[in-house]
């Protein structure tokens, strides 16, 4: 005779995970659950809500890397319960991270002997590197105020206000003003002169960006340099320049070897970098180089012997991954010097970046936006999936809004060909629309004195951007999480 028995509501394994009654209720969001859930019914719950977010391939605003090779993705995930603080328990892991240091600050043509072992550190990103790099300066030229028994209180750097919000938030973190050098219509970086021009005794750097976010730029180091040094030599201060490299640190080395903008100038003391973007590391991995040891001030670094033996230690965190690291070091030895420069150079798009030398990636306004705007194009262009960004620049050059593409390693001829199209599908029917905005605002008129003032053409354009900003913003901030 069969023996049988009717599945009861605990048996879990003959239930199909989109039958049972954990995907079928509604789950708390922000508290927990006061009991257990199979591990089928938590990953697809889990799955299923991710299947919403975009594809990171995609994502054409970020510059950091959505694609590695497969023998590296294996060893990032066998490296993934490793924690990179524990230098005493995984030597190979922390020796990995010294031969990167090493390599990066030759490749940035650090003045180092035969012998000498550079200084620097890999951190979580460039955002972490810049303020190790900020604490550096800010504390190097606070013992030299002391030393001179000069006031100390009122440190201040002078940027572009074209830098990353990493930038703002060290000044505000830390305590230093910062000094912005306002862009202006045609030229949306930094200008040396003016950067020079606001120098004082409490500046601790002058940051120069290579590759800036927001077009893709170099900034002039060398002039800056050049200036600086001029300056310093008739005031009797030592300013030093920092190089945000982020971006730029792994092109320019490859694209063009003859730009000075590293340590070959003597003013720059520290250059940061982000693995993570055109080092070609997934998410999570930076890193920055000091000039030479007396850069970067003895005080900062700090020395534990609680895991094992002494260990120095200089960041703002403490335990994290170190799959990362370990991935920067496949692809350093992976491509080599050949392989970083062949890989740009194949691609064959650098004639369309929106400047000859600058970081691989396409910023591109709309020549008449009477009737829509780039804030339009970007909302339409979410219908295929792209994620293509549209902003306005900083001060003084808020009416000029523009779209970005950013090129990264994965962006084929395929997906260029392709977002081309649809592009132009956007245009297509946005023409096909009416522009109700624009019309509203365009009509709208002034009164001055009982005369009717129509409002010129760069005022239009400046409310139509400011409505979508606002609009685009409001849209990001219905999701509250601080990132």
């Amino acid at each position: 005779m069969v023996l049988s028995k009717l599945a009861s509501e605990s048996d879990v394994s003959v239930h199909c995970t989109f039958a049972s009654r954990y995907v079928r209720e509604s789950l708390p969001r922000y508290k927990m659950l006061e009991n257990s859930i199979p591990k089928e019914a938590a990953f697809q719950i889990i799955n299923d809500e991710l299947m919403l977010d975009g594809k990171p391939r995609l994502n054409l605003a970020s510059f950091v890397t959505t694609w590695m090779e497969p023998e590296c993705d294996k060893l990032i995930m066998d490296a993934m319960n490793k924690n990179y603080v524990d230098m005493d328990e995984y030597p190979v892991t922390t020796e990995l991270q010294n031969r990167c240091v090493n390599m990066i600050a030759h490749l940035f043509n650090a003045p180092l002997g035969d012998s000498e072992a550079a200084i620097g550190v890999g951190t979580v990103g460039s955002s972490e590197a810049i303020m190790l790099a900020g604490l550096a300066f800010k504390r190097k030229w606070q013992n030299k105020r002391k030393a001179e028994g000069k006031p100390h209180d009122k440190p201040n750097i002078v940027t572009g206000a074209n830098v990353q919000v990493c930038w703002e938030k060290f000044a505000r973190y830390f305590e230093v003003e910062l000094k912005e050098v306002k862009l202006r219509e045609g030229y949306y970086v930094m200008d040396p002169k003016k950067a020079v021009e606001m120098v004082d005794e409490n500046t601790i750097c002058v940051a120069a960006i290579l590759g800036s976010t927001l077009n893709g730029e170099f900034e002039d180091v060398k002039l800056l340099n050049d200036l600086l040094l001029e300056k310093n030599k008739v005031t009797g201060w030592d300013t030093p320049i920092h190089v945000d490299a982020a971006s730029g640190g792994f092109i320019a080395p490859f694209l063009w070897p003859e730009l000075e903008w590293d340590f070959r100038l003597p003013l720059v003391k520290s250059i940061n970098v982000s693995g993570h973007k055109y080092g070609l590391v997934y998410a999570g991995v930076g890193w920055v180089i000091w000039r030479s040891k007396e850069n970067l001030p003895e005080e900062l670094i700090f020395h534990i012997n609680y895991l094992g033996t002494n260990q120095p230690t200089f960041t703002l965190n403490f335990s994290k991954g170190s799959s990362q690291i370990i991935a920067q070091y496949y692809q350093l030895i992976r491509l080599g010097y050949e392989g970083y420069r062949n890989g740009l150079e194949k691609t064959g798009r650098f004639n369309i970046v929106s400047k000859e030398i600058g970081v691989p990636l396409v910023a591109f306004s709309l020549k008449d936006n009477t009737r829509h705007t780039e804030f339009e194009i970007a909302e339409m262009l979410r219908r295929f999936g792209w994620i293509v960004p549209a902003y306005t620049m900083p001060a003084d050059a808020q009416h000029v809004t523009v779209l970005r593409v950013v090129i990264r390693e994965d962006f084929s001829r395929t997906l260029a060909e392709r977002i081309v199209l649809d592009i132009t599908k956007v245009l297509h029917d946005l023409d096909s629309l009416p522009a109700k905005i624009n019309a509203r605002m365009s009509v709208v008129a002034e009164q001055k004195n009982g005369t009717v003032v129509k409002k010129t053409a760069i005022e239009t354009q400046r409310e139509i951007t400011t409505y979508w900003k606002n609009f685009v913003m409001a849209k990001k901030n219905n999701n509250n999480t601080i990132c």
